[in-house]
């Protein structure tokens, strides 16, 4: 099973430009003289509506005021949910982001979902050592391949440990942007799917690891759906594809996104499944995530009669 019908989203009620994660996500902007939070909220309570118009489960957890975690609407990097019951928890860059493992969210999982092991990560950070989930890495969960592109928050010694317990590949390259500087997450400039992989190329530099990457894609059969620079600049690569209770496949996207997708590519994932997108400016200024950091899938079995 390679994609799933349940994602878990947390609500925000506080949330702000962040500057413990602006030093190594150049995405991120600060934006003055506006109500963040509350222009971040609607946005994400549409998101969500649409989300669930198109038969996605949602499990919304409403965040809390303390402590303060301005980033607790991306929880796709401190959990992942995995479809034999393990849950993972993973350490993080920022120390204020370390907070955003708050019980009550491991707690509602839990009350829907069966979940019998851990395997948590978390004490690297007292080495410096981090690996944001499916952040740092993007899952290829049918060919148990975990592509990772290498930077401050992307640890190779960390993703070697997670692969090991996880029976996952890593599949390791350096990846910058247009001005040279390491992407900080794997998760904006690329994203896999069942039949395809959305992929900036030109943001791997070196040519034996592009090579290799588009080697190892090819490998597990899917079709390259390549951006470029201007268009990873507009989270197109923080895409991801989940499915409906019907079981049909959906690409999910924010409409900055997907106003930079051409018509040629558009049409070319809409062959493979329906776009869906969502307008979140504001959180993906102030963030410097997009859509795809704001779902953690869940592939834990329900606990559902």
């Amino acid at each position: 099973m390679s994609i799933t019908s349940n994602i878990l989203m947390i609500r925000p009620v506080q949330f702000a430009f962040n500057a413990e994660t602006a030093v190594n996500n150049s995405f991120q902007t600060p934006t003055i003289g506006e109500t963040v939070q509350e222009k971040a909220l609607q946005e994400f309570d549409t998101f969500v509506e649409k989300l669930v118009q198109n038969g996605v489960e949602v499990l919304v957890v409403q965040d809390t005021k303390e402590p303060h975690t301005p980033d607790s609407i991306f929880p796709n990097n401190w959990i992942s949910f995995h479809e034999n019951g393990t849950v993972c928890l993973y350490p993080m860059f920022a120390v204020n982001r370390r907070q955003e493992r708050k019980q009550h969210v491991k707690d509602t999982i839990t009350q829907h979902f069966h979940a019998n092991r851990i395997f948590d990560f978390t004490s690297y950070e007292q080495q410096n050592l981090f690996l944001e989930g499916t952040g740092s890495m993007v899952l290829d969960r049918e060919n148990k391949m975990a592509y990772a592109c290498l930077s401050p928050r992307t640890n190779k010694d960390v993703l070697k440990d997670f692969c090991a317990q996880m029976n996952y590949t890593p599949i390791t390259f350096i990846a910058n942007d247009v001005d040279g500087k390491p992407i900080y997450h794997t998760n904006v400039m690329m994203c896999v799917a069942d039949k395809y992989v959305v992929i900036c190329m030109d943001s791997i530099s070196a040519e034996h690891e592009k090579a290799y990457v588009k080697t190892a894609i090819e490998s597990s059969g899917k079709q390259i759906v390549d951006i470029s620079f201007d268009q990873m600049n507009h989270f197109a690569g923080n895409m991801l594809q989940i499915k409906n209770k019907l079981g049909e496949p959906l690409l999910v996207m924010s409409s900055q996104a997907y106003l930079h997708l051409s018509t040629e590519q558009i049409n070319t994932l809409e062959s493979f499944n329906k776009i869906v997108h969502s307008d979140i400016t504001t959180i993906e200024t102030n963030g410097g995530g997009s859509a795809r950091c704001m779902m953690a899938e869940i592939f834990l079995p329900s606990k559902a009669k």
